[in-house]
Order: C-alpha cells, then sequence, then structure tokens
C-alpha cells in the first residue's frame, strides 16, 4: 500500500466516509458560526477580555463536561450521544440566528449561546472520537484521527473566508442560520447508522465511579497521563492563536471581518496540509520528534505574527501555526486513543480533550489579560515561549509508540464456585500465593510492580505483597474489591499486554502447579453462617478456594 493510500485507508469503510462528509458540512457551519460570534462581540464590545472570552465560552465547556460526557459514551449507546448533541446544537444555533436577526443579541447574551452550543461539542466529541474504532480497523485509526483533523481544518481553511464575506456582505444573523442548516446532514446520518452494539456482560457502572474509574485508568497510565501534561500546555499557548485573531485582524493588519476569515483561512490551509503530511511523517520519524518540530514550528510562526504588519507575512505565518497545531493534537489524540482499550477509551479521551480545552479556556483568559495589561505583541510573544516550553517537555514527559501495543482483552472466565453469589455479595478479598526462589527475587519484585499498577487501575483495592517471615520462598499477593460483580469487572478489564505480566510472574513461580488463589468473602462474626451480610444486603458466602490464577 502507497503512503497516500495508507493516509486515505478510513475512506474505503462506508460508515466512516458517510459520517466524516456530514461532519466536514457542521464544521463548515460552526466555522462561518465562530466568525460571526467573534466579529459581532467586537461590535458589541470593544473590550479585549470580552473579545477572547468567546474561545473561552467555547471551550469552558468541554473543560466542564467532557469527564462526565466521556463516561457516558462508555457506558451508552455512542451513536444516540451524538445524535442528542447534534440536534441540541441545531436548537440553539437556529434560537441565536433569531435572537441576532432581531437584533436582540447582548455580549453576555452572546456568550451565552456559544456556551450551549460549546454544551453541544462537549457532549459529542468523546462518543465521536471513540467510535471510530468501531468504524475502521485498529491499524487505521492513527490515519482516521488524522482525517478527522484534515476535514475540521479544511472547513477551517474555507469556512472563515466564507464566514467573513457572509457577515460583511449579509449579517451575522445570516451566518448563524447557515451554522443551524449545517446539523441537518449528521443529524440524519447518525439516525441511519445502526452500529453493531459492543457486548456487554455485566450492568453498567453507576456514572460516579465510572468517572473515578476512568481517571484512575489515566492516572496509572504513563503513556496517556504524559499525553495530557503535553496536551494542556499545548493548548495554552496555541489559544493565542485563536483567541486573539480578531484582534491581530483589526490592530496589527488594520482590516475588517473579511481579513479576519482570511488569516483563519490561512491556519486552516495549514492545518490541511499538517494532516495529509502527518501520515508520512509518522513513517519517518517517531511521535515525540514530530510533535517538537511543530511545536517548535508552532512558536515561530506566532512570533512572526506578534510583529508583522504584512498581510502576506501573516498568513504565511498562519499556515505555519495550523500545520503545527494539527500535527500535534492529531498525534496526541491517536496516542491517548491507541493507549486505552475500547471499555476506558472514551472516558481516556475526554480528559485528554478536557485537559487540551482547560489550557486553551485558561490561554484565551491570559493572553486577553495581558493584552490589555501590555501589548499584544507582548500576549503573543508569551504564547509562542509556551509552545517552545512544551517542546522541552518532551524530554520528561515524552510520547510512547503504540503500534506495538496489544489492548485488545484477555479471555477470562467466570471461576466455578462451591457456593452460588449474587453480583452484590461482597467484598470479596483475593489472596495469590507464589513460590519464587531467592535468585528470582528480584525479578518477581520488577514484575509485581507492573502487576500493581495494572491491578488498582482496573479497579483493585487495598492492595499489598507479602512474604513469609517462616518460608522466605513464599509470597502473597493481595487485593480486594466491593462486591462481586466489581471481582469479575477488574478481570475482564485485563487486555493481552497486562495478561503478559502475568506470564512473566507465573514464569518465576516454582513448583509443579500453578500459583495457588483463594477468593474469600469477608464477613461480621456473630451472623450464623447463611445470615445476610450487614454491609452488602447479600447472602455470605464460605471461604472459597480455587487454585486457578485469578
Amino acid at each position: 500500500m502507497s503512503e497516500t493510500q495508507g493516509a486515505f485507508a478510513p475512506f474505503r469503510h462506508r460508515i466512516f466516509r458517510s459520517v466524516w462528509i456530514a461532519t466536514l458540512a457542521s464544521s463548515f457551519g460552526g466555522m462561518i458560526q465562530g466568525v460571526a460570534a467573534a466579529w459581532l462581540m467586537v461590535a458589541l464590545a470593544a473590550s479585549a477580555q470580552m473579545v477572547t472570552l468567546v474561545q473561552a465560552s467555547i471551550a469552558l465547556p468541554i473543560v466542564i463536561l467532557s469527564l462526565v460526557a466521556g463516561a457516558l459514551a462508555d457506558a451508552f449507546d455512542r451513536r444516540l450521544l451524538m445524535l442528542a448533541a447534534q440536534v441540541l446544537m441545531l436548537v440553539v444555533s437556529t434560537v441565536l440566528a433569531v435572537f441576532a436577526w432581531l437584533d436582540l443579541v447582548t455580549p453576555w447574551l452572546l456568550l451565552l449561546f456559544t456556551f450551549l452550543i460549546g454544551c453541544g461539542a462537549a457532549i459529542n466529541a468523546p462518543a465521536w472520537q471513540a467510535s471510530v474504532g468501531a468504524m475502521v480497523p485498529r491499524r487505521d485509526v492513527p490515519s482516521a484521527v488524522a482525517m478527522n483533523s484534515m476535514g475540521f481544518n479544511l472547513a477551517r481553511s474555507l469556512g472563515p473566508a466564507i464566514g467573513g464575506v457572509i457577515v460583511a456582505v449579509a449579517s451575522a444573523a445570516t451566518a448563524f442560520a447557515i451554522n443551524a442548516i449545517s446539523y441537518i446532514g449528521l443529524v440524519v446520518v447518525l439516525a441511519r447508522w445502526r452500529p453493531e452494539p459492543e457486548p456487554r456482560l455485566l450492568p453498567r457502572e453507576p456514572l460516579g465511579r465510572a468517572i473515578a474509574g476512568g481517571v484512575r485508568y489515566v492516572w496509572m497510565s504513563p503513556n496517556i497521563s504524559y499525553t495530557l501534561v503535553r496536551g494542556f500546555v499545548t493548548g495554552a499557548g496555541a489559544s493565542a492563536v485563536s483567541a486573539l485573531m480578531p484582534l491581530i485582524a483589526r490592530d496589527n493588519i488594520g482590516g475588517g471581518p473579511a481579513v479576519y476569515g482570511l488569516l483563519l483561512g490561512a491556519f486552516g490551509v495549514g492545518a490541511v496540509g499538517g494532516a495529509f503530511w502527518s501520515h508520512r511523517l509518522r513513517i519517518a520519524f517517531n511521535n515525540e520528534f514530530i510533535v517538537r518540530c511543530a511545536l517548535l514550528g508552532s512558536a515561530l510562526g506566532i512570533a512572526v505574527t506578534a510583529f508583522s504588519t504584512w498581510m502576506a507575512l501573516t498568513m504565511l505565518a498562519m499556515v505555519l501555526c495550523g500545520a503545527g497545531w494539527v500535527l500535534v493534537v492529531s498525534i496526541l489524540n491517536a496516542t491517548v486513543q491507541m493507549s486505552a482499550p475500547r471499555w476506558v477509551v472514551a472516558r481516556a479521551l475526554s480528559l485528554y480533550q478536557m485537559a487540551t480545552f482547560a489550557g486553551m479556556a485558561g490561554g484565551a483568559w491570559l493572553w486577553g489579560y495581558v493584552t490589555e495589561g501590555s501589548t499584544l505583541a507582548a500576549a503573543l510573544l508569551a504564547a509562542a515561549a509556551v509552545q517552545v516550553g512544551c517542546a522541552v517537555l518532551g524530554r520528561w514527559f515524552p510520547l510512547p509508540e503504540t503500534e506495538e501495543m496489544d489492548l485488545d482483552l484477555a479471555e477470562f472466565r467466570e471461576p466455578d464456585l462451591a457456593v452460588p453469589v449474587t453480583g452484590r455479595t461482597g467484598p470479596v478479598i483475593v489472596s495469590i500465593e507464589y513460590r519464587i526462589a531467592e535468585v528470582d527475587a528480584a525479578a518477581f519484585l520488577s514484575a509485581m510492580t507492573d502487576r500493581r499498577r495494572v491491578r488498582r487501575r482496573n479497579g483493585a483495592r487495598g492492595w499489598s505483597l507479602m512474604r513469609d517471615l517462616g518460608d522466605p520462598e513464599l509470597w502473597v499477593e493481595r487485593y480486594r474489591n466491593p462486591t462481586w460483580t466489581e471481582y469479575l469487572r477488574h478481570n475482564q478489564r485485563f487486555t493481552r499486554d497486562d495478561a503478559a505480566i502475568g506470564q512473566r510472574i507465573r514464569a518465576l513461580h516454582q513448583g509443579p502447579e500453578g500459583p495457588r488463589v483463594r477468593r474469600l468473602i469477608e464477613r461480621q462474626p456473630g451472623f450464623a453462617p447463611h445470615a445476610a451480610a450487614p454491609d452488602s444486603g447479600e447472602w455470605v458466602a464460605p471461604v472459597i478456594d480455587q487454585s486457578r490464577l485469578s
């Protein structure tokens, strides 16, 4: 397969192609709406702080709602979530168009409408990004992510220019109406799509527990948590370009909405080029090298913009900024997707988005504050320095190479029990006994360090490792789950890469039989053997001794 075919391989899959085209149309509408909102705010309020708050009002809902949206996307039908989000944005955009047509929009009302549209985007994004893995095979996921970025930035390259012309020739109300119409195609495609339902062997987690599980998984996965740090810093630095663009067009270039649209269009052209070349770059270089170069290129573009008063030079700088931005965000996004198994991928992506947009929202406010307190050039130069700092961060928070990861779920068979239990029976205590020769103790402890991280990441509580003082070759691993359902959920979350850690440990175990596993139910003394456990409301099962590895 040629490099170009590899880059466009996701389009061989009909559903990805249909959703991509419909999303492209919606993205055009969003870009037109964004130009209209930003320029309308310039007309309504001269304050630089209010102008930058337009960008912040779009990013803030993603910070607030992304984690909840990610948990919902992992628990419920992602198609229905996307459909609900699109309908919400359609309704809000329609109401905004009517208010603008009647000349009823005030600065704070405009921020409210853009905030609500941002809420729809926040609900939609984790479900849409997590659905990519259901639309294309794993080998095409990085290219699919890059194509999504290319589609969004293709709209960014032309949409702002079109939006600027619409605002200049017609009105902001017309631009808002066009955005409302743009959602209809995606609503139709999503309503007709019938994806295969993912098998669900256990009941859904409560929302709060699902959110906590997603945070725990990301926190204990260096591949993902490092990516979140880079996303936050990148978002903070890059937000200066979009947040201050209306002021760049007005103050540096001396233009109006058409100039603003052309500058955003130049940014989009660079982003499309970055997305198109991302596949070839990933073949030739590792992720960390590409991201560092892209960040330095983006910093150069922002620095040039700070001093340029020449339209052509500023547009070239915007091309550089756009290419750097899309290369960074597409690689970070793909890294998260390729580092998380399907059961938690939407929550991992939502946390990545929350980190990135937290940086963008905070950065948008910061650069507006710096501009008001100093100058536009000072704010842009500070943002360029942040981009350089993010490149330097790669020394301590490097991006992983994910192609060799095997995140398919390992096979797990529910153990046979001597006494029936229900899902709420618990707490369940598991102890696993290993016999390890003294010469293998160091290797065993190293493997158990990885085992501890995986156990806790997948939901185990109170993990510990003990050594028998009377028998130095005997080691006991111990952990607990609050209920039998959570015990099963914990074991069904192990990937094949996680299972490889268990194979390393079993290879060090001495003896003809495997490690001895005991599964026990905690109970309070003073109750009859078949009395109800006071903390679980279930029948208490006796001690169960199984010799199969958990």
